[in-house]
């Protein structure tokens, strides 16, 4: 079997893996939700457990969980017998992970997790297990094989795992009627968070770097106007100084072969007229939309009355870490 076949083997074989395991969600599933959300309106947390690779799933869960607003820390299952456990309050969610059930470092910890007032939420693929039966709700992700050739390695298993994890925090989110806004705050310093955080008015460039030009301006002047903003593109006026058209450098190139006098001409006769513009107030991840869906380079940003006060140029957004 070549590599290429076994990856696709692979593939195959945890996709029938999540299948599988979507075939076996039920009410335990609203109730581990509904769980998960009463703990969080009375601000207590979500404590994930768990040994070996399980382990590392639930840390990948607890930053999920934790960039969507619900709070929740890992527990390593071995050091919490050893003092780590008062990270645990009354009224916190253990989120346990154990694809066997059967996990002796963790099956040692549930006798001083009970000695709160927690819920219990297990993650395994034995819903007969030891886990499974002190847990308040346990959720199935039983797989058919890993994807190891042995049935040895956890991959299957991890990414059912995995993959119940994430169910569980889109579903909690969704449940607490998490928004854009909030997810910003969560993420100030990526370019998610700029995007939603920032307004069009704090990316745009204006003054000498933002070109306007009255409709009656010849096109030859037009283009000097251009140069010395640097721009690819010049918003046009009216005589009210409103917003009426755009004249870009791939327009000029466009109306060159078809028109040899168009260097004499006014921008009226040649601009496009009620070009796409944004809002000077409006977010800056509006401007990220609409140059992902648009196909332009560069965007007019009108104040309330209609006036062209700057232009979003699609080349500074890298630089402003906006993509």
């Amino acid at each position: 079997m070549s590599h290429l076949a076994k990856a696709r083997e692979v593939f195959d074989i945890e996709l029938a893996a999540l299948k599988a395991v979507r075939v076996q969600l039920d009410r335990s599933f609203d109730r581990a939700v509904e769980t998960v959300v009463a703990a969080l309106k009375q601000h207590r947390k979500i404590v994930i457990v768990g040994i070996g690779k399980s382990g590392n799933v639930g840390a990948k869960i607890a930053a999920t969980l934790t960039s969507t607003g619900s709070t929740a820390v890992v527990l390593n299952s071995v050091d919490a017998l050893h003092g780590d456990v008062g990270i645990v309050n009354d009224g916190d969610v253990i989120l346990a992970l154990s694809y066997s059930g059967e996990s002796e470092e963790l099956l040692n910890l549930l006798p001083a997790l009970k000695r709160f007032s927690v819920a219990i939420i297990s993650l395994t693929g034995n819903l007969k297990s030891s886990l499974a039966r002190h847990s308040d709700v346990s959720l199935g992700v039983k797989v058919p094989r890993e994807a190891c050739p042995f049935n040895l390695a956890p991959t299957s298993s991890t990414t059912a795992m995995l993959v119940m994890g994430d169910a569980l925090a889109m579903a909690v989110l969704q449940a607490r009627g998490f928004k854009q806004k909030d997810f910003a705050r969560y993420h100030p310093s990526g370019a998610i968070g700029r995007a939603m955080l920032l307004r069009v008015g704090d990316i745009m460039r204006t003054g000498n770097r933002n070109a306007v030009a009255a409709e009656t301006l010849t096109v030859k002047e037009a283009l000097l106007v251009m140069t010395h903003a640097k721009s690819g593109s010049l918003a046009v006026v009216n005589p009210r100084g409103k917003l009426a058209g755009v004249f870009t450098d791939g327009d000029f190139r466009r109306h060159m072969a078809a028109n040899e006098n168009l260097l004499s001409l006014p921008l009226k006769k040649v601009m496009t007229p009620r070009p796409i513009c944004v809002r000077d107030d409006a977010l800056a991840v509006a401007a990220l939309k609409i140059f992902n869906e648009r196909n332009i380079d560069d965007l007019i940003v009108v104040n309330a009355k209609n006036e062209p006060i700057g232009l979003v140029d699609s080349q500074d957004l890298p630089k402003l870490k906006m993509v």
